[in-house]
């Protein structure tokens, strides 16, 4: 397993967390998913399983621990957008039927924070967690800091897929997230933006509102 951060323990752990991220898998399926030897799997998970990371499931096979809802609940309070961004995304998909996702900025990167996934059987899937880079497809491109109220791309960071984003400021105008729709060219055509650009951009409207609302609550409930 090649090291990314440079602290190899560290990558070899969120390796076997990677892996049970897909689905639970037993020490011998770790092993294959992973590359790493069957007494370094072992060792790992059963630490990462001491601290609530992992846990087994009733066929003793690895999975994701229960800590991990608690974390994620805290890390969502730190993009304030999230939450009030789901009614809207459901809404955009309601719409639209097509997949739709919510990404922030993080790094050089950017971080899909909610996803909801079309019911079409051909239908673009991007779980949430995943990393994609800024320099490719409209929602980088939003979070790149790219003019106009929305931005199209088609085919740029996979084939066969076009997607329209829009972006979602905050009160004093700077974009905090990207509303994001996406799908196969073959339904949202090469000009995605010209036919759904206006929902997409209306969603946006619906968190920056909401989220606007919130932030007016919570001031009020804290005079």
């Amino acid at each position: 397993m090649d090291s990314l951060s440079g602290v190899g323990v560290l990558d070899k752990a969120m390796g076997l967390l990677a892996a049970v991220e897909v689905k639970p898998r037993s020490l011998a399926e770790l092993v294959v998913a992973t590359g790493l030897s069957r007494p370094t799997a072992h060792r790992l998970a059963v630490a990462l399983e001491h601290h609530g990371l992992l846990r087994r499931d009733h066929a003793g096979r690895f999975c994701l621990g229960l800590r991990l809802i608690g974390l994620g609940h805290e890390a969502a309070k730190a993009v304030p957008v999230w939450a009030a961004a789901r009614p809207a995304l459901a809404w955009l998909h309601e719409q639209t039927g097509e997949s739709v996702q919510l990404f922030v900025r993080d790094g050089d990167a950017r971080v899909c924070v909610e996803s909801i996934e079309s019911s079409r059987e051909l239908r673009t899937i991007v779980p949430v967690g995943a990393r994609l880079p800024m320099d490719r497809g409209s929602a980088g491109h939003v979070l790149g800091g790219a003019p106009g109220e929305w931005v199209a791309s088609v085919g740029e960071r996979e084939q066969g897929v076009a997607s329209v984003s829009a972006p979602v400021q905050d009160a004093r105008g700077e974009v905090v997230a990207a509303v994001s729709l996406s799908g196969p060219i073959e339904r949202l055509s090469h000009t995605p933006g010209e036919r759904y650009g206006a929902e997409v951009v209306a969603a946006a409207d619906r968190i920056e509102r909401a989220t606007g609302a919130a932030s007016a609550g919570q001031q009020s409930g804290a005079d």
